[in-house]
């Protein structure tokens, strides 16, 4: 079996279970004729499954996964414009989450209409919530340098020296967690501190690293268990981590960090792209790094850079604090 083919089967691995057929079809779908990532094709499903216990009344169930949702063939507009705002109100997602589920509900209705299950769309007429403006969240340095202290008890000095490299390479480099599963042994070139990466779209960039995460890497290499995939991080019988395994790792490492503000993968991505252009970097080399199409997607971390320098001048200039 060819290189190429081994990483895309380890890659194509479905996450989520799914037992609904409408679903399953749309995955295909989108798989094959639409060249979906299957981490893409994995939100979907999620969204979708979580939409069809909604319908069915099921919402109160641990897990919505698993299951047929038959009201999923019959849903109606004012079926899908209550459960938009079932997601603000009572769920209370911002609205950048309820869009994005809002965006599985519309394709399966598209692709139903499309293979003609259905003769309407219910979705297309449901606006999705005005995009909120907040800035990203991102955290300080010191609560990045605690997160990156913190080491999960019972695991073994493999797994350790693993999700230890895993976190110091989040926040060295600013990439995706699914960037961070693709990543071929080939790829990292230690020794000049860069990593080819994989990004959306099947695009690559170099990323750059620090000397504690190559270091943090060489460790967990020397310790990495034997294994016929060329996958940098393996987890059990050598297998490739996935995206949710890498979110998992996080998830246990800021559970007993006592970290107080929510924080995800992508918060240390966030944090990466705001420390750099805090101490100067300009935006042109933070968008490179981070993989963006366009400028104007980075922009963002320069509102940020300047909240923090108006902070540190407030701080720092007299006249305010002077008696008139």
């Amino acid at each position: 079996m060819s290189h190429s083919i081994k990483k895309r089967r380890e890659q194509a691995e479905p996450i989520t279970q799914v037992v609904d057929p409408l679903i399953q079809d749309l995955m295909a779908y989108l798989r094959l004729e639409r060249n979906r990532s299957m981490l893409t094709v994995d939100a979907y499903a999620r969204d979708l499954q979580e939409f069809g216990a909604y319908l069915e009344g099921a919402t109160g169930r641990k897990s919505p996964v698993g299951y047929k949702y038959p009201q999923l063939r019959r849903a109606t507009t004012s079926d899908v414009r209550k459960y938009v705002m079932y997601l603000a109100g009572t769920k209370r997602y911002d609205s950048r989450t309820v869009r994005r589920k809002l965006s599985s509900i519309r394709s399966l209705y598209r692709f139903l209409k499309l293979t003609g299950v259905r003769d309407d769309d219910p979705a297309s007429v449901v606006p999705g919530p005005k995009m909120d403006k907040r800035l990203p969240e991102h955290l300080d340095v010191k609560e990045i340098a605690g997160l990156l202290r913190t080491s999960v008890a019972g695991r073994s000095e493999e797994q350790r020296l693993r999700d230890r490299a895993i976190m110091e390479l989040l926040y060295a480099s600013g990439i995706r967690r699914a960037e961070v599963a693709r990543i071929d042994l080939s790829e990292c070139d230690l020794e000049k501190r860069q990593i080819r990466i994989h990004g959306k779209g099947s695009k690559e960039r170099q990323v750059l690293i620090n000397m504690t995460t190559a270091k943090a890497i060489e460790a967990y290499l020397r310790r990495r268990p034997a294994s016929a995939s060329d996958a940098l991080f393996i987890g059990r019988g050598g297998r490739r981590l996935t995206p949710k395994h890498i979110w998992r790792i996080f998830h246990d490492i800021y559970q007993i960090s006592g970290l107080k503000r929510h924080a995800s993968p992508h918060t240390l991505r966030h944090s990466f792209a705001t420390h750099l252009a805090e101490n100067g970097v300009d935006l042109e080399t933070i968008r490179e790094l981070l993989g963006h199409e366009s400028l104007a997607t980075t922009g963002i971390y320069l509102k940020m850079s300047m909240q923090h320098k108006r902070r540190l001048y407030d701080e720092a200039h007299p006249r305010d604090r002077m008696d008139r």
